[in-house]
């Protein structure tokens, strides 16, 4: 299972990405110039109260939310994955997802953090990442 410094790991090995403190939550946050594409995330109040009305509860363990590239990927995510992938009342029409790290083994959470990267990433520098891996 993955954890933190595996986020840590992975997300700073892509090109231009840095790591700061997410304004909301104090949380790490991994960005490019134009946005986030991965940041811890703890339930808010408001989500804890929304969870709880719906019968869910917030999971254990730490969680990383990432962006994805559409509505459509995120439902097709959430269907194929919902052992390590699931979503909250604040993230509905939201193009983001939440990870539970402990359900999630290393390689895969690599994919995921690389194909949120490719969200926010330049053109270029995204199509030469891709061609290096020979995924163009």
């Amino acid at each position: 299972m993955a954890g933190i410094d595996d986020v840590r790991e992975i997300a700073l090995a892509l090109p231009g990405a840095v790591e700061s403190v997410s304004g909301h939550t104090g949380e790490p946050a991994w960005r490019l110039k134009n946005g986030q594409f991965a940041w811890m995330r703890g339930p808010s109040a408001t989500d804890a109260r929304q969870l709880t009305e719906l019968g869910r509860s917030w999971p254990a363990g730490p969680v990383l939310a990432v962006r994805v590239s559409g509505l459509e990927e995120k439902e097709a995510l959430l269907a194929a994955e919902p052992e390590a992938l699931l979503t909250i009342p604040h993230f509905d029409g939201y193009p983001g997802l939440l990870v539970r790290l402990d359900a999630v083994e290393r390689d895969r959470l690599a994919e995921i953090i690389a194909d949120a990267w490719l969200v926010r990433a330049p053109a270029k520098v995204a199509r030469e990442w891709l061609a290096e891996r020979g995924l163009d």
